[in-house]
């Protein structure tokens, strides 16, 4: 019973789910601390899951919010939804950033914007990516759900690292990453070894092609909490589920891989589906109010152990390694060449 009612809190969006796990375990969005005088990154924060973050921090006065996405329709739809909810005030707290993870030098060059336009940066939330969708190569031969879904998380994670240290270093502030995962990590290949590109480069299936990429999110937030949480305690690093959410990705995304068998997800499954404030409830509490690193956080609060592979930190460091590897050889030109020195934590 007691399993039952956590997958239903966890993933459900049913009125009153949230309440199913143990007061200890509980969050609501109404709990979160005032934010004043904080900076945040959200990557898609301008839709969905991302856009739940963004609300959410700017009703509880983050003094600015840096928005990474590549859609500038989209972002226009959001601000304007945020002056007529919250005022022009909150509108201008926002900064537009367009950046297309796929593309792994405008990554480093929306960073770097980053660290010209503020002296603090208090939390970084990556959650844009590459939904369950068939097999791509970016331009740089590399899966597409790997490239945008990890590897460009940890290129701007790494580049923001001074500001993110400097930060920890003020007034004791803590400092909070947060990696968006899903319990969909469960059906990446059991076999997985992240030992080479070839091996990346596998066609697994939309669905294995897609958890595999949130293992990762989960094996580098226990990473980062094994090497940088250790060098500096003020930074924590956690990864999240939201739970099963009306987003793009479950709306329409879903059909690209199954142009059919993709309404089951699409319309069957909708009564069941979490909003985007249920979603990224989970995401909110890693971002403002833990004071752990290296959990796999699932809705409301709830630290799970995640699966075999997630737990295995040889894998985490697997991953890592051959992050470092790919990145240094396909963008050498501008990154190696030029004395970037690839440190991660």
């Amino acid at each position: 019973m007691e399993a039952a009612k956590q997958t239903v809190a966890q993933n459900v969006g049913i009125s009153g789910a949230h309440t199913l796990v143990p007061e200890s375990q509980q969050f609501f969005l109404e709990q979160t601390p005032d934010l004043s005088a904080k900076v945040a990154v959200v990557t898609g924060g301008s839709e969905g899951i991302g856009y739940g973050c963004t609300h959410t921090l700017l009703t509880h006065n983050i003094s600015k919010v840096f928005i990474l996405s590549v859609s500038k329709d989209v972002i226009d739809s959001s601000l304007n939804a945020i002056k007529d909810e919250m005022g022009e005030a909150a509108a201008k707290k926002v900064v537009w950033l367009q950046c297309d993870l796929s593309n792994w030098s405008q990554v480093v060059e929306t960073a770097n914007i980053i660290l010209k336009q503020t002296d603090r940066l208090d939390i970084l939330i990556n959650n844009a990516g590459r939904g369950i969708m068939t097999y791509q190569l970016t331009d740089y031969g590399v899966d597409r759900h790997m490239a945008m879904n990890h590897m460009a998380h940890t290129i701007l994670t790494s580049h923001l690292l001074p500001l993110l240290k400097s930060t920890a270093s003020k007034d004791d502030t803590i400092v909070r990453i947060v990696n968006l995962a899903s319990n969909a990590h469960q059906s990446a290949p059991s076999d997985c070894k992240f030992e080479s590109l070839e091996e990346l480069n596998q066609d697994l299936g939309p669905n294995p092609q897609y958890g595999r990429s949130k293992l990762a999110a989960i094996l580098y937030s226990r990473y980062l909490a094994r090497h940088l949480t250790k060098e500096h305690p003020n930074i924590l690093a956690n990864a999240t589920h939201p739970g099963f959410v009306n987003t793009k990705m479950s709306k329409e995304d879903i059909h690209e891989p199954y142009p059919l068998g993709g309404y089951a997800m699409s319309v069957g499954m909708a009564p069941l589906k979490k909003n985007i404030m249920q979603g990224c409830v989970s995401t909110v509490f890693a971002a403002t109010v833990t004071k752990e690193s290296g959990q796999y956080i699932c809705p409301p609060a709830v630290p799970e152990p995640g699966s075999d592979l997630a737990q295995n930190d040889q894998l985490g460091e697997n991953l890592m390694k051959l992050t470092r590897e790919v990145v240094k050889e396909k963008t050498y030109k501008d990154s190696a060449e030029e004395g970037c020195p690839f440190k991660d934590y």
